[in-house]
């Protein structure tokens, strides 16, 4: 079922069109948002350096997006009394919105590492956060075609992913804590163990996104 044919918000056709602008908005969002993702991988694993300057204006109109939704919902709920189906999907696009703000903001923060980490030799445990990453973009592609989709099996999916993200920041955290032959200065172990947090908590966003999509379609929090 797509997520425009979903909205009926009463028998109002200028409050279905206004709900139908935010769900397309939100989707946009969530466009922009895995684009800046792609770009902090690329800062971090390819060096390419360029990419700080794109996740920068790619920011700006991630946070627009982030304020015009809330704005836009806050109006529909505030001048239209939507049924219960209504203001599920109302309530969970204010919050997912949230969590895709965060992801843009974590992606900006890993691009502004990776300019200082690219000066230092590439760590042995850069491979497995690199991986880490792949996941976590492929947790926030699989919640947002679940939300285009209203698809509220992805969950499921989306969670197992999520625990292979555990674990890995888990091994990393060991690994990079525990290290004691350790040359030179320590800002390159600093970074990464921002970087798997960062990553960490992307990936708890966007498994929130995936059930805030189940939420949507029936009315049950997971």
């Amino acid at each position: 079922m797509a997520l425009s044919s979903q909205i009926k918000v009463g028998d109002n056709t200028r409050f279905q069109r206004r709900t139908i602008a935010v769900a397309q908005n939100v989707l946009r969002m969530g466009a922009l948002v895995e684009e800046s993702f792609r770009y902090s991988h690329q800062a971090l694993f390819e060096q390419n350096l360029e990419a700080v300057d794109k996740i920068f204006k790619l920011d700006m109109e991630i946070d627009k997006y982030y304020r015009d939704i809330e704005l836009d919902c806050a109006n529909i709920l505030t001048l239209q009394a939507p049924v219960a189906q209504d203001l599920r999907l109302l309530s969970a696009f204010m919050q997912l919105v949230r969590d895709l703000e965060r992801i843009g903001d974590y992606a900006q923060d890993l691009t502004e590492m990776a300019v200082k980490l690219v000066k230092y030799p590439p760590h042995s445990c850069l491979s497995q956060i690199e991986a880490m990453s792949e996941h976590a973009q492929l947790m926030l592609a699989t919640s947002l075609v679940a939300l285009a989709d209203l698809d509220s099996s992805a969950g499921e999916k989306v969670k197992k992913l999520d625990d292979t993200i555990d674990e890995a920041y888990d091994n990393l955290y060991q690994i990079l804590a525990y290290q004691s032959d350790i040359p030179g200065v320590v800002e390159p172990l600093l970074l990464m163990g921002l970087m798997i947090r960062h990553l960490e908590r992307m990936a708890d966003h966007a498994t929130n996104i995936a059930q805030r999509v189940a939420y949507i379609v029936t009315g049950q929090r997971s």
